[in-house]
């Protein structure tokens, strides 16, 4: 069995290949063939060494593939079943715990740069209805990130406005579920051609911020001058005053990324006298995870994947990922 491994102190040059037995499952447990993953920011800094793992960690926090057999107990998966991971394996349901978001694949264990992986059964779902195990494997970390976004922690309403910024998997799974459940979509970008591709998929209104540096102040023109409702925050400390001087009072900012900075000033005063409510988020529990599913299989929302790379070409995915030039998701199919 092909696993890709990653040496001490990372780096996309201490990725490789190595072979291992696969495991029978234990009670509770299912052994699952895994045919692809995808690329989060979150995996990129944990080969760049940004997250420090054991010598020889198996990367990739997402993982789909087909279960190949049943640990004794279990009940809800069965041999030939399709199945897509979670992100912690350990969050079922209710709010997070420090012990529950412990055991991330790739991260503090290892992930599902594998071609096999036994892990426990509740580590997985079903997929939706005729997704590919790429397009399953996109659904982990992005997909349920914006679903709790702005279904779980937003509660977005019909008719409401939603901010999502740039062509990421996060941004683009936002707009979607934002124009599934009714709303009006700004979306931002720095690449006009980027931007149409956006109006392709449903965007109301585009803006390229590069050349408008002052977009909360457009954004906010878009709504009359009210503001807007959600902000899908992927940015960080590098865009959060934008984002608040785009957002309506009472409004709501969901802050995910750190993509334009890890610290620095933010006007807490407008968050204060506009009574934002500001919700930092990582991912979601197993629950939202069936919740987002059951939603997919009546909207038929399907990923965007830019493109796709074998297992042995890791590296070359991620290279892919520095780039920026993708738009959605990366994927990895083995």
């Amino acid at each position: 069995m092909k696993v890709m491994r990653l040496r001490k102190p990372g780096g996309l040059e201490n990725l490789y290949l190595d072979d291992i037995a696969p495991r029978e499952p234990g009670a509770g447990e299912i052994r699952v063939r895994v045919h692809a993953t995808s690329l989060n920011y979150h995996d990129y800094i944990v080969v760049k060494g940004g997250i420090p793992t054991p010598d020889g960690r198996v990367p990739m926090s997402d993982g789909a593939g087909v279960v190949e057999a049943v640990g004794e107990g279990v009940s809800e998966f069965k041999v030939g079943d399709s199945v897509v991971s979670t992100f912690f394996p350990l969050w079922w349901t209710g709010e997070a715990t420090p012990e529950w978001i412990a055991q991330v694949p790739g991260d503090r264990s290892d992930g599902f740069a594998s071609q096999t992986v036994t892990m426990a059964a509740k580590a997985f779902t079903h997929p939706p209805k005729g997704y590919t195990h790429a397009e399953a494997a996109t659904l982990t970390c992005a997909g349920l990130t914006a679903w709790r976004a702005l279904v779980v922690d937003g509660q977005i309403k019909p008719g409401a406005t939603v901010l999502v910024q740039g062509t990421g998997g996060v941004s683009i799974f936002a707009l979607q579920f934002a124009k599934a459940l009714g709303a009006t979509v700004i979306a931002t970008s720095s690449s006009d051609e980027k931007l149409e591709r956006l109006k392709k998929m449903g965007a109301d209104h585009l803006i390229n911020y590069k050349s408008n540096p002052d977009w909360g102040v457009a954004a906010r023109a878009f709504t009359g001058g009210r503001g807007v409702d959600h902000v899908v925050e992927i940015g960080g400390a590098g865009t959060m005053n934008q984002s608040i001087m785009a957002t309506r009072m009472g409004g709501h900012i969901a802050l995910i990324g750190v993509l334009a900075g890890f610290a620095g000033p933010v006007n807490t005063a407008a968050i204060m006298g506009n009574q934002v409510k500001v919700m930092g988020l990582f991912v979601g529990n197993r629950e939202h995870q069936q919740d987002m599913i059951r939603s997919i299989d009546v909207s038929g929302i399907k990923p965007v994947i830019d493109c796709s790379f074998p297992l042995e070409g890791l590296a070359d995915a991620f290279r892919k990922q520095e780039s920026g030039t993708h738009f959605g998701k990366i994927c990895v199919e083995y």
